[in-house]
């Protein structure tokens, strides 16, 4: 029986412990809040055996296996580093950190001491998407030769909200964006070439993003971020075909293959969750692994950078 621990009791929390209860030989055993009564309002709520009215508490906790770190990103170098030294194994919402330095910080420590470590990019354990890797690999659509992904989300959030806080990592960029540039980076690598041009609130932060990387293979990949209009599309295009992600695609349940010459063919899935990236980090904690084939920590770092560009392109700057 793998003991999780949660730190943190936000939305993202609480979709994590009613997921976690999908996951075989699992249990969410601790909670940890930043106060008492809030980890005793999730704890309560979500059937959790112990409530810790401190990160300190549950990172001390003797009978957790590993730790969710469910925290805004502003907050999460400063959580996982505090698990980390307690020796911790972890899973880390994304984005990651607020950028490169911290994110290597992180890494460093989880080698050093020999710790688990991986970020909760969810969409990379899907099995939408490594259903339509896994077409790509077996040749399904020839070279891949572009990708276009969008994110935007249809909220008009106000200048007190933490989306337009630079002191909160707010802003489309590590919210939204994270998402369709790890998508890019999943199917094509590490870019040698990022191109990025913004729309910033008045306080600072990108209210919509759009990106161009290029790959040492020659393909482009143009990317949106935006915050005031939904949209969540895919498209994988390559030499003899395509795949569509027509709705969705962070959290796919279908995808459309299109070949030259034959007719379109749907594939579909199960309902999506975020019990596939516990799934991934219960099995590699099982097998003594000290990261994630899926989501390996090199790719971490490298969307890191590719954000840390864009950010210094479209002139974002946290505290």
């Amino acid at each position: 029986m793998i003991r999780w621990g949660i730190l943190a009791t936000g939305g993202i929390a609480a979709r994590f412990a009613q997921d976690l209860t999908k996951v075989p030989g699992t249990v969410l055993a601790a909670v940890g809040s930043r106060t008492a009564s809030s980890a005793e309002t999730f704890a309560q709520r979500y059937g959790v055996a112990r409530a810790h009215g401190s990160w300190e508490a549950l990172a001390a906790d003797p009978d957790i296996d590993i730790i969710y770190v469910a925290t805004p990103h502003s907050h999460h170098h400063e959580t996982a580093l505090l698990c980390l030294r307690a020796g911790k194994p972890l899973l880390v919402e994304k984005a990651f950190t607020l950028d490169l330095a911290t994110a290597q910080d992180l890494v460093s420590v989880a080698r050093e001491r020999e710790l688990f470590l991986m970020e909760a990019m969810w969409t990379r354990t899907l099995p939408a998407i490594l259903k339509a890797k896994e077409l790509i690999a077996d040749g399904a659509i020839g070279e891949v030769v572009g990708v276009q992904a969008s994110f935007g989300i249809g909220l008009d959030p106000g200048p007190e909200h933490r989306l337009r806080d630079p002191k909160l990592g707010g802003g489309a960029l590590l919210d939204l964006g994270v998402y369709p540039v790890s998508f890019a980076q999943f199917l094509l690598g590490e870019p040698t070439q990022v191109r990025a041009w913004a729309t910033l609130h008045p306080e600072g932060t990108d209210a919509r993003t759009g990106m161009v990387l290029g790959f040492p293979s020659g393909a482009l990949a143009t990317l949106y971020c935006g915050i005031g209009g939904d949209v969540r599309m895919a498209t994988i295009t390559g030499s003899t075909g395509k795949i569509d992600f027509p709705w969705g695609f962070h959290a796919p349940d279908k995808f459309v293959l299109h070949r030259d010459g034959a007719e379109p063919q749907q594939f579909d899935f199960d309902p999506t969750g975020l019990n596939y990236e516990a799934e991934e980090a219960t099995r590699c904690l099982r097998a003594g692994k000290l990261e994630s084939d899926l989501v390996p920590l090199s790719s971490t770092l490298a969307v890191m950078s590719t954000l840390d560009s864009v950010r210094a392109q479209i002139g974002v700057v946290y505290a």
